[in-house]
This record gives C-alpha cells, sequence and structure tokens, in this order.
C-alpha cells in the first residue's frame, strides 16, 4: 500500500480546544468541545476533512461535550457528511443534548444525523 492510497489513513490534525480526533475499534471518533460557532466551526472542520478524506469511513462525532452549537456546525456536519458519502462511508453523530435534539429537528436534519446516545462499541 503506498502513502497515496485511499485506504490510508492521513494522520489527524493536532488536538485543539474545539476537536480532537482518535480511533476506537473500527470508528474514527472526532469528539468536539466547547462553543461551535462561525469562529471556531473551522476548528472542528479540519478534524472531519481528515476523517473523511479515506475510502469507506466511519465517523462518529461526539458532541456531548458541546455546550452551544449553531448553523456553522451544521454547515460542518453536513459537508462533512457529504465527504463521507461520496467516499461511500457514513457520519453519525453522538449527543443526548435535548438542545441539539431540537436544533436538528428545527433545521429538519433529524433523518440525516438521528443521534445515537453513546459510541457504539465495534463489531
Amino acid at each position: 500500500m503506498t502513502p497515496e492510497s485511499d485506504d490510508h489513513a492521513p494522520e489527524p490534525p493536532a488536538a485543539n480546544p474545539y476537536a480532537r480526533t482518535r480511533v476506537d475499534g473500527g470508528f474514527t471518533v472526532v469528539a468536539a468541545a466547547g462553543e461551535l460557532d462561525l469562529a471556531t466551526a473551522g476548528f472542528l472542520a479540519e478534524h472531519l476533512d481528515a476523517a473523511t478524506a479515506t475510502a469507506r469511513p466511519d465517523v462518529l462525532v461526539d458532541l456531548r461535550g458541546v455546550e452551544f452549537f449553531d448553523c456553522s456546525g451544521l454547515r460542518v456536519l453536513c459537508r462533512a457528511d457529504s465527504r463521507a458519502r461520496e467516499q461511500g462511508g457514513r457520519l453519525r453523530v453522538v449527543t443526548d443534548d435535548p438542545r441539539l435534539h431540537r436544533l436538528l429537528r428545527a433545521t429538519g436534519l433529524w433523518a440525516r444525523f438521528t443521534p445515537l446516545p453513546a459510541i457504539p462499541r465495534a463489531l
């Protein structure tokens, strides 16, 4: 396998106050934290871009550490989800926060990002 191969996972970006990436079983987990808005959504996007750059990515976006999330964060999620699908993979969100549930419902994104309450165990 060459470094240019689609199956070769690139090194994740360095952790920052708003996002960090880890591999957990068969998933790439991008854990978001803090306030994700126009000023900070790019930090999450950097991690999601890397996580969706491989063939057949299986990405979990852990939003349980997020205190505030606006349309800038939704835009980043939608773009990453589209990239994952284009690569034959998927992107799912993890949150049990009623505020994020309301946001997803209000924006019509519930069906696209039906949240998982916790990170599933890899099979």
